[in-house]
């Protein structure tokens, strides 16, 4: 089986050349190996190794096993021991405030490289993200100092999921692309 990478990933990051990447909270690491299968060299961190075991099983098999660094730490206290082209993170829900750890993972981003930050929706209506898993658009980007940041894309984007019973249940995601200066 294999599973789509989130759609904001794929649209945001059409024009962006590969380099190195940081997919922080990858959880089954879908987005890794996607990212892997189109160039990147990607260093893919969640804290529970037993997924990150199934994901390096899964890019092996896809013959990625040697684009991707699975690293089971905590984000909360991890460092990275270099920047990255590319920091992406998709519903990571840490043991730290939302805009904090948004605000952790951007210092990770070399000059010229992109953030891009894919959360829940604070508005998403549904209530069945805790309050503190949620963030908005402004509230992101406002941890961001214009003078060393370009905001690509800051906004809210409703989608639409099939869960496994086959109903069609209604996302709001919030979505920022953020190009370190």
């Amino acid at each position: 089986m294999t599973e789509d990478p989130n759609p904001h990933l794929v649209a945001e990051t059409a024009d962006t050349a590969p380099g190195r990447a940081l997919d922080a909270g990858c959880g089954t690491g879908t987005e890794a190996i996607w990212l892997a299968a189109r160039g990147w060299r990607v260093t893919a961190v969640d804290i529970t190794a037993a997924p990150l075991e199934q994901a390096a099983e899964r890019a092996a098999r896809a013959g990625l096993g040697d684009r991707i660094d699975w690293v089971a730490a905590d984000l909360v206290d991890w460092e990275p021991v270099r920047l990255f082209d590319l920091v992406t993170t998709h519903y990571a829900h840490p043991a730290m405030a939302q805009l904090d750890f948004y605000a952790r993972i951007a210092a990770w981003v070399a000059p010229g490289g992109t953030l891009l930050i894919v959360g829940h929706a604070a508005a998403d209506g549904r209530g069945h993200h805790p309050a503190e898993a949620t963030a908005t658009a402004p509230g992101i980007t406002a941890r961001l100092d214009t003078r060393a940041w370009t905001i690509v894309t800051a906004e809210e984007r409703q989608r639409t999921v099939t869960d496994h019973h086959g109903r069609s249940l209604p996302l709001r995601d919030v979505v920022v692309r953020a190009v370190r200066k």
